[in-house]
């Protein structure tokens, strides 16, 4: 069943503790630092002087037995957590480990139950109360809420059975008690409450419902539910026409969302419905899709919501988690939610009354040629910042790096009859298109960081375009799609960036640095700074320092967060396509750590299994 490595009751006393304790800067104790999910940690140790002295001072293996090549997920993006020299580490082997933060000794394991993994993004910290220890919460990809120990690794009484909840209920299974349900990112921790969003299927259209719910973290019981589709006589319900939201699926939280600790408000980032290319049977504007919905944590009721895209037919769902910030404008000092999706147009919202801060235009789009499409005639566009990413594609903007590329790029064109597409512009049923951004983004889930000191917040954006076309099969519509690259080497047919490092000063509203993020390795020399495609956000330390993986060229690296500049980078066996952390060991040294396998949807190359850790020389 469960095993319990080196651990168990000697471990407790001296663990158990440390857990009590909280956070004073040095630890990571959720997957965005804190509940607001600035990822800023306040550590100066490492400083943009010295950052190029890193050095890995210890390294973890995921595969418990390394002998062996053991059935996994093909791919981990897991961002660990640090609470009292305790490190806590999903992995793709279906296994929660805790590490000893500062020599990376294993603690204690736990096995899920077979055929169970922990979700892609992490897990959860509950720091307890007088009458429970400290808990790790988390749902797993197959619809279960799990919560362990955090001193032992073993399951916490009076959760559920055996600490695990089956969250797989009638009503959120939509009456499709076979649908897919599960967790792709970690809960947010609200006092007793762990609220969850969920992982549904892309398609069909119907399955199982995508509302955000809160449990309790002693006992696992539901304690409230919001529903992402409004019902009958529930108010929005007129945005979704006729029988559209019946059994829809989508509308979901599948990445992390945050929580003003301080007002009691979640601010919860919902994606695209079910199919999210095609909306002929789901006509309207489709509340809550692609919202920023405001509620109260504590009972999960409706505050506001503002719509980042109306009736979405591109997949552009509001991904990456919400970041609380503070804007300084006309001589006053605003709570600020940054809501961004896969458009690279970043929202800045008053947090408490969900109004654009720098104003937002709707502007007309173009119509679909689908005749049972009702594409929405207007889209919302922030009138600052500007678009951060490329929002449509010219055959004239075909990739001109090498002759040889070019002619690979050509004649893909040619043979697939490839035309070009507007912003906005929804998918053809007789035409090929290439279409940006594409499912990938723009920005991806990792999001971005927030530095109060500089008043920046920094993310990655990929330039991935897709080639799609819609199809039918049945009744039903769906899609082809593929990456718009070189398939031999994954390397994008039109001109670069292909990947950037952007960072906008949020008192203003406007961009101050964008920063080419990867090499294309097997280009010559002076043409292999291209910036490559990434999956996995950065993070930002108070002395002025960015740390990011992400890219698919297996590289590690540190800017400066003030200028952009490029201050060190480290060579990785595998692509670290997850979000890194900062935090100080048990010897005062601060640390650096990412977890690098490779693999993602971005096709670079799989099979690691590492966690690695970064230290300046003793």
């Amino acid at each position: 069943m469960k095993k319990m490595l080196l651990g168990v009751i000697a471990l407790c006393l001296p663990l158990c503790a440390s857990a009590q304790s909280t956070s004073k800067g040095g630890d990571w104790q959720s997957y965005g630092y804190d509940a607001g999910g600035g990822r800023f940690s306040p550590l100066t140790q490492i400083t943009p002087a010295n950052v190029g002295k890193l050095q890995v001072a210890w390294t973890y293996h995921m595969n418990p037995i390394p002998s062996q090549k053991l059935a996994r997920i093909p791919f981990a993006t897991t961002t660990p957590l640090v609470v009292g020299n305790r490190m806590f580490l999903g992995t793709p082997y279906g296994r929660v480990v805790a590490l000893d933060s500062t020599s990376g000794k294993q603690l204690w394991a736990y096995d899920l139950p077979t055929g169970d993994q922990p979700p892609f993004r992490g897990l959860a910290y509950w720091p307890g109360d007088k009458g429970h220890a400290p808990r790790l919460i988390f749902g797993t990809l197959r619809g279960r809420m799990i919560a362990l120990d955090a001193a032992t690794g073993a399951p916490s009484r009076g959760f559920g059975e055996n600490g695990i909840v089956d969250t797989k209920t009638p009503e959120i299974m939509n009456g499709l008690p076979n649908a897919f349900y599960g967790y792709s990112a970690p809960p947010t921790i609200y006092k007793n409450l762990a609220i969850t969003g969920s992982r549904v299927q892309e398609a069909p259209a119907k399955g199982a419902a995508g509302d955000a719910r809160a449990w309790d973290v002693i006992t696992g019981k539901l304690a409230w539910t919001f529903r992402s589709v409004p019902q009958p006589g529930e108010k929005f319900h007129e945005t979704w026409e006729d029988d559209g939201w019946k059994q829809v699926s989508g509308v979901n939280i599948w990445n992390l969302l945050t929580v003003d600790t301080a007002r009691g408000i979640a601010y919860l980032p919902f994606g695209a419905p079910t199919f999210d290319r095609y909306g002929g049977d789901h006509k309207g504007a489709n509340l809550f899709s692609n919202s920023l919905v405001a509620v109260d944590a504590s009972t999960g009721k409706y505050l506001w919501h503002f719509q980042t895209v109306h009736h979405d037919i591109w997949d552009l769902d509001l991904h990456t988690a919400p970041v609380l910030l503070t804007v300084k404008k006309d001589g006053k000092s605003i709570p600020a939610v940054a809501a961004m999706n896969k458009t690279a147009m970043l929202f800045l919202l008053n947090r408490v009354t969900g109004e654009p801060i720098f104003g937002v235009t709707e502007r007309p789009v173009p119509p679909s040629s689908h005749p049972d499409e009702k594409a929405w005639p207007t889209q919302p566009f922030p009138n600052k910042p500007e678009v951060m990413t490329r929002m449509s594609f010219d055959l004239s903007e075909v990739a001109d790096n090498t002759p040889e590329h070019r002619a690979i790029c050509e004649d893909i064109i040619k043979k697939g009859d490839l035309v070009g597409m507007k912003m906005y512009e929804p998918l053809r049923a007789d035409r090929t298109q290439v279409r940006f951004p594409g499912a990938a983004g723009g920005p991806e889930w990792g999001g971005g960081a927030f530095d109060p000191k500089l008043g920046l917040f920094i993310f990655n954006s990929n330039e991935m375009g897709y080639v799609e076309r819609l199809v039918k099969r049945g009744d039903e519509w769906h899609m082809t799609t593929a990456r718009f690259v070189d398939p031999k080497t994954q390397t994008p047919c039109h001109i670069p960036p292909w990947g950037e490092l952007i960072a906008v000063d949020v008192n203003k509203a406007e961009v101050v640095w964008r920063s080419r993020l990867g090499v294309t390795d097997h280009f010559p020399e002076g043409k292999k700074d291209t910036g490559r495609a990434s999956n996995g956000g950065p993070i930002v330390t108070a002395s002025g320092l960015t740390f990011i993986g992400g890219t698919d060229d297996a590289r590690f690296r540190a800017f400066d967060s003030k200028t952009g500049k490029e201050l060190w980078t480290y060579k990785l066996d595998h692509s670290a396509h997850a979000t890194p952390i900062t935090y100080r060991g048990r010897d005062g040294r601060q640390f650096v750590a990412v977890v690098a396998t490779g693999g993602s949807y971005l096709n670079s190359p799989g099979g690691g299994d590492s966690l690695l850790v970064f230290a300046l020389p003793k």
